[in-house]
């Protein structure tokens, strides 16, 4: 993965907590306390620099809102399409994404040999999901047979999800990803019912953990959020029906919840134009609601509240969109908080999230000041600049 050398003077450097003016330098894809010899600078004085965003939940191979034909349609089509939804997310600041349902290995090899431009890349591979859960796409009257495809795979039974798990962290996959309740893509499966049993989840988390890995869980509903944490999840995505008392729970359990409101949002707005079908409409409408006051409750309670966005097919480009939503849920310097500290934190990955010493030489320079004027983090033109591994990103 090339990486570049980078001096960036003046700006108003954010620590984590507060801007403070110095020069940020990097040398050879690393934040440096000192510039590397000749090195290409940056003016960048009355500007505002933050760390490289982290998107915790991304799929690069979502081309569109059909449920079959993103999982059986050409994966040739999938993955070079993916390279554009890609290098679209790193254009808008998004230095790292996390793909929580797709990905693989041949795409990650092809980021670390720079075949394209892209962000920083984890993946779970296909999700886990039970037969007539969340990731089977099929409809109720359809009678085909489905198993797997490039999003998800259906695997019941405890031995069976033991061995999924198994190849999943064999092929590279960061984390493991489970269906937990239903959702709004799926057809046949009511929103706020738990999904896999007790022992079905166990064995994922305790595969995952052995490896060092960890288990993130689609889950919307207070009894599928607590289902999945009380087996060991760590990562709870969506989360948009809890309530108190799930909040607390989720952290008492030092879990994360990954809000994805820019999906709900995108689909209430756009779904229908674009040929959504009517049943993940309505379900849509369900969860829309709800979702900043989950993020709101979450907060109250002390979970570590990172940042998702779950769009599909054309909705992505309504990525910045998600921050604007979960600022005026949670403010702005929250939302900042989730898109670098938390996520990183989330992602385990001590290099990610910041820009101290160190640190990958990930940044987006700003026109304004994002907690004075929020819409700096979501309005693409102030964007002066994006950098990553100290290589300037192309417009």
């Amino acid at each position: 993965m090339r990486t570049g050398s980078l001096s960036i003077l003046g700006a108003a450097v954010w620590d984590g907590d507060r801007f403070t003016k110095r020069d940020l330098h990097i040398v050879e894809g690393t934040v440096s306390d000192r510039p590397a010899a000749d090195t290409t600078t940056v003016n960048g004085r009355g500007r505002w620099l933050i760390p490289g965003l982290i998107d915790a939940h991304f799929h690069a191979y979502a081309t569109s809102q059909d449920g079959l034909e993103d999982e059986r349609g050409p994966l040739s089509y999938a993955a070079i399409n993916g390279t554009r939804r890609l290098h679209a997310a790193l254009q808008r600041g998004f230095t790292t994404v996390r793909d929580v349902a797709g990905g693989d290995i041949g795409l990650s090899r092809a980021i670390d040999a720079d075949l394209f431009p892209s962000p920083r890349y984890l993946f779970t591979g296909p999700a886990l999901s039970q037969t007539g859960g969340h990731g089977d796409p099929r409809s109720a009257h359809v009678d085909i047979c489905f198993t797997h495809g490039h999003m998800c795979e259906i695997i019941d039974g405890v031995e069976p999800l033991r061995i999924a798990v198994r190849n999943r962290l064999r092929t590279g996959a960061h984390a493991i990803k489970v269906m937990a309740s239903g959702g709004v893509f799926s057809l046949t499966d009511p929103i706020r019912v738990p999904q896999y049993s007790d022992e079905e989840l166990q064995v994922v988390v305790a595969e995952a953990t052995r490896r060092g890995s960890y288990v993130a869980a689609h889950a919307y509903s207070s009894e599928a959020v607590q289902h999945a944490i009380s087996n060991g999840v760590r990562s709870i995505e969506h989360g948009n029906l809890i309530d108190a008392a799930t909040a607390g729970r989720i952290a008492d359990a030092g879990a994360y919840l990954v809000p994805t409101l820019a999906a709900y949002d995108a689909m209430d707005r756009r779904g229908a134009a674009i040929g959504l079908n009517a049943t993940s409409l309505a379900k849509n409408a369900e969860v829309l609601s709800q979702g900043r006051e989950a993020v709101r409750l979450a907060l109250a309670a002390g979970v570590r509240v990172g940042f998702g966005t779950d769009l599909m097919g054309e909705l992505e480009d309504d990525q910045l969109c998600g921050v604007r939503l979960q600022v005026e849920a949670s403010g702005a310097a929250a939302t900042l908080h989730a898109m670098t500290t938390v996520n990183a934190a989330l992602i385990r990955d001590e290099r990610a999230g910041h820009l101290g010493s160190g640190a990958y030489g990930d940044a987006v320079l700003l026109t304004a000041d994002p907690i004075a004027e929020p819409a700096a983090l979501w309005e693409q033109d102030a964007r002066a600049l994006v950098v990553r591994g100290g290589i300037a990103v192309a417009p």
